[in-house]
């Protein structure tokens, strides 16, 4: 497995990634991503998740952006913005690939925490994300709840 870049050679595939249709509503398309990726370039680290040749998924990280800026101006995180792992290739092991890539993402850089946001619906990712280590924080983020996983351990 290993992370690319978006490029012009890969964009297009990278638009025709879909999850199952019941995680639809759980997450973004890729196209939306891509655009914010644009429009926050100083957060945004987007990466596709390839196995060998195959396209597997699409992720994105937030990196060092304020949190709350009105709250403490300090409080900068780092986390799992998106992750959209294709129908077919689920269950086999690329999404956990990913997270572990954005952490180490993340400690390069020298952060010692990462952050994600999960809908607490049924059929939801709070499992996965629980399982891998984060912990609900007690925050909310647009309705989402708001975990952290300790990245010094």
């Amino acid at each position: 497995m290993r992370l690319e870049e978006i490029t012009p050679q890969n964009y297009e595939a990278a638009l025709a990634l879909s999850v199952r249709p019941d995680q639809e509503d759980l997450v973004e398309p890729v196209v939306k991503s891509l655009a914010e990726a644009y429009v926050f370039a100083q957060y945004a680290w987007p990466r596709l998740v390839y196995d060998g040749d195959r396209l597997v998924g699409f992720l994105m990280a937030f990196l060092d952006i304020p949190w709350d800026p009105d709250r403490a101006p300090d409080d900068r995180r780092s986390g799992l913005w998106r992750l959209n792992i294709a129908s077919d290739a689920q269950g086999s092991g690329y999404g956990r690939y990913a997270v572990k890539a954005v952490c180490d993402e993340i400690r390069a850089r020298g952060g010692t925490r990462a952050y994600v946001t999960w809908d607490p619906r049924d059929g939801g990712p709070e499992g996965f994300y629980l399982r891998l280590g984060f912990r609900a924080t007690g925050e909310k983020s647009g309705g989402q709840t708001v975990g952290v996983l300790d990245l010094r351990g």
